[in-house]
């Protein structure tokens, strides 16, 4: 067995977040030009000016198109001095954070800039008009997956009805609930509430999942500032320390090798963060469950050890407030207070670790939850090949 270790733990902290307008399409926009109003966000909000980074981190999306904003360019665009230390890290977004948090802890940075720039390539565009239209694109290995979007997770989702007996207004719940709290986010770019006869009755895409069951593609861009815990503690906004943080894959790391969900990523993942944490991942004040697809949502609150295997659905409704229409678990605390992926858009993770950050140091506005939030346990990713958990905390 592999002993796990957490040298890091709370030694490194986001100190800064930026963001840009979240919609469909943003006209006259670019993806570097969002990246560079995320940074410059983050860097202001962090108190500093270029020059105290000295790291950058930026995500790369083989699979989707790219923000198009590297490290080089990011640099030179903002008129960052020096840097020691740089990255260009594929998604979730808490792969290329992690890749930050451990050059700050180790030394080789001091303060780093992470940038997650959104910008939906053409053929994504014409796309929309023609439902029709063959989505075969290549990945970072020059071949096609024809199991890496819908129709793999299509896959996972009748596998999951299969076994446990769910039904397709299982998924729904996640769906209603993710619009509901985006209907409180000014940030999102859907916040209509939606209904489970508006789930039922959207598109089919490939059964059982529909246009509702899938995250949103959007143009915009997330950005964090990361800086030792020391440093953080004399900077204008209150630091939140990144506690734990995991990633993991099994044996077949690959969505046709997957061979149940009884085991895969996730379990990787949560038993890793387990043994990392002092906060256990159903103990934190704040719950972020990956809804790129409604059936990942399930899965992950499963085996982050809400419920057994197949009782998600049943946890959902225990905890289901109607007076709000959406989850409050124990009677408060919000699944994905921002709207996630399905409505405040597709962030690749970036959205859920902005929402977590600005919860806990108390900003969040109308969404802001009722009580006192000193922890966050984001568990982030896919199923097979991509699966992460973090967990946040402030003191």
């Amino acid at each position: 067995m592999v002993v796990v270790r957490n040298p890091a733990k709370d030694q490194v902290a986001i100190v800064g977040v930026g963001t840009t307008e979240f919609a469909r399409s943003l006209p006259g926009r670019t993806g570097p030009s969002l990246a560079l109003e995320a940074s410059r966000n983050a860097i202001l909000d962090a108190g500093l000016t270029a020059a105290d980074i000295d790291g950058i981190a930026a995500s790369a999306m083989p699979m989707y198109g790219s923000g198009g904003a590297g490290p080089i360019f990011l640099q030179e665009a903002l008129g960052i001095p020096e840097t020691l230390w740089d990255a260009t890290v594929a998604i979730p977004f808490p792969y290329p954070l992690g890749a930050a948090v451990n050059a700050v802890f180790s030394g080789a940075c001091t303060t780093a800039l992470v940038v997650h720039s959104l910008f939906r390539v053409g053929a994504s565009r014409s796309a929309s008009s023609d439902p029709f239209r063959a989505r075969w694109a290549p990945n970072m290995w020059g071949l096609q997956r024809p199991a890496a979007g819908s129709d793999g997770y299509a896959a996972f989702a009748s596998r999951y009805m299969h076994d446990y007996g769910a039904k397709k207004e299982d998924f729904g719940l996640v769906a209603i609930n993710e619009r509901a709290n985006a209907s409180r986010n000014p940030h999102a770019a859907l916040r209509e509430p939606i209904s489970m006869d508006d789930y039922l009755n959207a598109r089919m895409i490939r059964w059982p999942l529909g246009l509702l069951d899938m995250d949103v593609p959007i143009d915009g861009a997330d950005a964090v500032v990361v800086t030792t815990a020391e440093r953080a503690r004399d900077l204008a906004k209150k630091p939140v320390y990144v506690h734990a943080l995991s990633s993991g894959r099994t044996e077949h790391p690959t969505v046709t090798g997957l061979e149940s969900l009884e085991y895969n990523a996730q379990h990787v993942v949560a038993n890793a963060l387990e043994q990392k944490s002092d906060i256990g991942l159903t103990d934190g004040d704040l719950f972020f469950a990956y809804d790129g697809f409604t059936v990942i949502t399930l899965n992950w609150i499963e085996n982050a050890g809400w419920c057994a295997k197949g009782e998600a659905p049943a946890f959902l409704r225990q905890h289901w407030d109607d007076a709000v229409n959406a989850v409050r678990i124990n009677g408060r605390m919000p699944l994905n207070p921002h709207g996630g992926n399905l409505s405040e858009g597709a962030t690749q993770g970036s959205g859920h670790t902005r929402e977590a950050v600005t919860q806990l140091r108390g900003e969040a506005g109308d969404r802001q939850v009722p009580y006192d939030a000193k922890s966050a346990v984001l568990m982030l990713g896919g199923m097979y090949m991509n699966a992460v958990g973090m967990v946040l905390r402030t003191d």
